[in-house]
């Protein structure tokens, strides 16, 4: 067995045992492989341990390697910033974008999104804590967010996407209150199944709060080799 598989295999064991805490079912949480930096082959590696589900944070970065591995099933996330000249790309290429905190950004996404290609998936990123240095709406923004985003043609709306700060699970929780409060006003509310918070550093926390979708990076691949890709 090879690292990244056995690396792959600890996080999966982390996951269950956070999930048996929790008393959660443990398929009731995916683990999204956070590959930003990494090189294809890295991927193409993890992929062959069993991992379907990627995530990248750059644009350009991303578009390469989804050229790279156009032979391999992945589903592709992005989980970086969502910028308004970015959003043809992501809505051509992507089956994921989980950094929408935007009306305008949606309804670009929606107007992109060939009709022929399945509906986009989309989580709203919030700013659950208030950081000043975050990207993400406010929370007192979301249930706005998701009355009118439900409602755009070409995208699923299915949860809430949160980057605490270091050190605080209560934001994990506020994050699980809210997203059972909004639920509410979805206009297909069937479609609003994902919570996506926790990382390498943090998941057990996320899952305890009712997380069911994990992003782990460093714990998957080792720390990430940077280069001049942005």
């Amino acid at each position: 067995m090879n690292s990244l598989s056995q690396s792959r295999n600890q996080v999966l064991q982390q996951i269950e045992q956070a999930c048996q805490h929790a008393q959660r079912a443990p398929d009731s949480v995916q683990l999204l492989a956070v590959s930003k930096t990494q090189p294809s082959e890295a991927l193409r590696e993890m992929y062959q341990a069993g991992q379907r589900q990627f995530a990248e944070n750059y644009l350009q970065e991303a578009l390469d390697k989804i050229e790279n591995l156009h032979d391999l099933e992945i589903e592709w996330h992005f989980i970086g910033h969502v910028q308004r000249n970015k959003t043809k790309h992501l809505a051509e290429k992507f089956a994921w974008v989980q950094g929408v905190d935007r009306l305008i950004i949606a309804e670009r996404l929606s107007a992109q999104r060939d009709a022929t290609q399945a509906p986009l998936n989309i989580c709203l990123q919030v700013n659950i804590d208030h950081q000043d240095s975050k990207d993400g709406c406010q929370p007192e923004e979301v249930a706005a967010l998701v009355e009118a985003i439900s409602l755009l043609p070409q995208l699923k709306l299915r949860g809430l996407m949160v980057i605490p700060a270091p050190n605080h699970p209560q934001a994990f929780m506020d994050a699980k209150q809210l997203f059972a409060t909004v639920k509410a006003v979805h206009a297909h509310p069937e479609d609003w199944d994902t919570l996506s918070m926790g990382m390498s550093g943090d998941l057990n926390d996320a899952i305890a709060a009712g997380s069911s979708m994990v992003r782990v990076g460093t714990a998957l691949f080792g720390a990430r080799a940077y280069s001049d890709k942005a």
